[in-house]
C-alpha cells in the first residue's frame, strides 16, 4: 500500500456553478486548490484527476429517470420546472450540469477505489461531499450524491463495513437515505438541530430501517449556537465508541465547513481550530480502526474566502502527513490572489486563535439540564442499545 495520500482534483470541477447570486460559489474550490499549492502540499500528495462517474456507477445510488432528467436539464436548463428538484432556487439548472456533477462524483469514486485497492492510504476530494442529493432528486445545492456513490462503489468492490461520519452543519440526509436499509454502512451525522435548519431531518430517533439495519443511522442534533467545546464534546461522546464497535474497513468523512461562526447560512459557532481538531480525530480513527483507509470529502461552506480554503487546506495537510500549524502565516501570494479574484481581504493565519481547543470528555459526567448534553444523551439513548452498547 502506498503511504502517500491522493488529492483528487480536476480544474473542471469549478464548473459546478449555480450562478452569480448563488451562495455556493465555485471560487471556494479554486481558492482551496491555490492555498494547498501555496503551502507546497501538492508535493506531498499525488494529485489525481479521476474520470467522471459513468451512468452505471451513478445508478448504484441514483434512479435512471432522475439521471435522464439531469441530462435533459443540462442541455436545456430553461426547461427545468422544479420536477426532480431541478430548476429550483436551491438547485437551478445550468448547461453542463450533468457532466460536472458526474465529474465530482467520479473524483469521490476514484478516491474510494484508490484507498480500497491500496494505491493510497488516504484520499481527499474537497469538491465532493454533496450529501443532500437523493436517489430520485436534487436537493440542497447537490445534484449527484458523490459520497453515497463512492460508498456504494466500495460495497461493490467487496467492502463489508463502511462508516460514514458527516460533520457538516446540515444533516447528511441523502447518504442516510441511500443506506437506510443496509447494515453494512454506518452513517453518523452531527448537525444543527432540524428545528432550526434545512433539511429539517436528522432527529435522534432516525436510526435505520427496522430489522438488521436498525442502529445503523446515528444523528446528533445540536442546539443552535453550539461552539467549539460543545461541538467537540458531542463528537467525542458519540463517534469514537461507535467506530470502535463497528470496526469499518474504510472510513468516509464529510467535512462541510459551514459549522463555522462566520457561515452565513447556519447558526453554529464553531471555529476553524475546532474543525481542524475533528479532522485530526477522523484521521486517528481511520488508523485505529480501519487500517488507515480514509476517504475525506468537502461539503458545505459559504464563507468562501475566510473559512473554506483554510479548513480544507488543513484537511489536505493532515491527510498528506504534513499538518499545517494553526499559527502558520498564510503565503502573501495567495492573499493577493484572493483580493484579485474577490476584492476581499484574505485571512493572515491558519487559525482563529482558539488552538488548542478545550472540551470536556463525556466520561467526566454530564448535566441533564444542559442543552448540548441533552442532544448527546438523545443520540446515545436512541442508538447505543440497538448496537449492544450501554446507553
Amino acid at each position: 500500500m502506498s503511504g502517500r495520500a491522493q488529492l483528487m482534483w480536476d480544474e473542471a470541477v469549478t464548473g459546478y456553478d449555480f450562478g452569480p447570486e448563488h451562495p455556493m460559489d465555485p471560487v471556494r474550490l479554486a481558492l482551496t486548490r491555490g492555498l494547498v499549492e501555496a503551502f507546497g502540499l501538492d508535493r506531498d500528495v499525488d494529485v489525481v484527476a479521476a474520470k467522471a462517474a459513468g451512468e452505471s456507477t451513478l445508478r448504484l445510488v441514483h434512479r435512471e429517470d432522475y439521471i435522464a432528467a439531469v441530462k435533459a436539464a443540462s442541455v436545456e436548463p430553461r426547461a427545468a420546472d422544479g420536477s426532480y428538484g431541478l430548476g429550483t432556487l436551491d438547485d437551478p439548472a445550468f448547461a453542463g450540469m450533468h457532466e460536472v456533477s458526474a465529474l465530482i462524483a467520479g473524483q469521490s469514486v476514484g478516491a474510494a477505489e484508490a484507498v480500497w485497492r491500496g494505491d493510497a492510504l488516504h484520499a481527499v476530494n474537497f469538491a465532493g461531499g454533496l450529501h443532500h442529493a437523493m436517489p430520485g432528486g436534487a436537493s440542497g445545492f447537490c445534484i449527484y450524491n458523490d459520497a453515497s456513490v463512492a460508498i456504494a462503489r466500495l460495497l461493490e468492490l467487496g467492502a463489508e463495513r463502511v462508516a460514514y461520519v458527516d460533520v457538516d452543519v446540515h444533516h447528511g440526509d441523502g447518504v442516510q437515505a441511500a443506506f437506510w436499509e443496509d447494515p453494512r454502512v454506518l452513517t453518523i451525522s452531527l448537525h444543527e438541530h432540524p428545528r432550526t435548519l434545512f433539511p429539517q431531518t436528522g432527529w435522534p430517533e432516525e436510526t435505520g430501517a427496522a430489522g438488521e439495519a436498525e442502529g445503523s443511522a446515528v444523528n446528533v442534533a445540536l442546539p443552535a449556537g453550539t461552539g467549539d467545546a460543545g461541538w467537540l464534546r458531542a463528537f467525542h461522546s458519540v463517534v469514537p465508541e461507535l467506530i470502535a464497535d463497528f470496526r469499518p474497513q474504510v472510513l468516509v468523512t464529510q467535512h462541510g465547513a459551514d459549522t463555522h461562526f462566520e457561515d452565513p447560512l447556519a447558526h453554529l459557532a464553531v471555529s476553524l481550530d475546532a474543525q481542524r481538531a475533528v479532522q485530526v480525530a477522523c484521521h486517528e480513527l481511520a488508523h485505529e480502526y480501519a487500517d488507515g483507509r480514509w476517504v475525506a470529502l468537502g461539503g458545505g461552506g459559504y464563507a468562501v474566502v475566510d473559512v473554506v480554503p483554510r479548513s480544507w487546506t488543513h484537511l489536505v495537510g493532515i491527510a498528506a502527513g504534513r499538518e499545517i500549524a494553526p499559527e502558520a502565516m498564510i503565503p502573501e501570494g495567495w492573499r493577493q490572489e484572493v483580493f484579485a479574484r474577490t476584492r476581499q481581504l484574505a485571512p493572515a493565519r491558519m487559525t482563529d486563535g482558539r488552538w488548542p481547543v478545550q472540551w470536556e470528555a463525556w466520561e467526566a459526567g454530564y448535566d441533564p439540564a444542559d442543552r448540548l448534553d441533552q442532544a448527546v444523551l438523545a443520540a446515545r439513548r436512541a442508538v447505543f442499545p440497538l448496537r449492544g452498547l450501554l446507553p
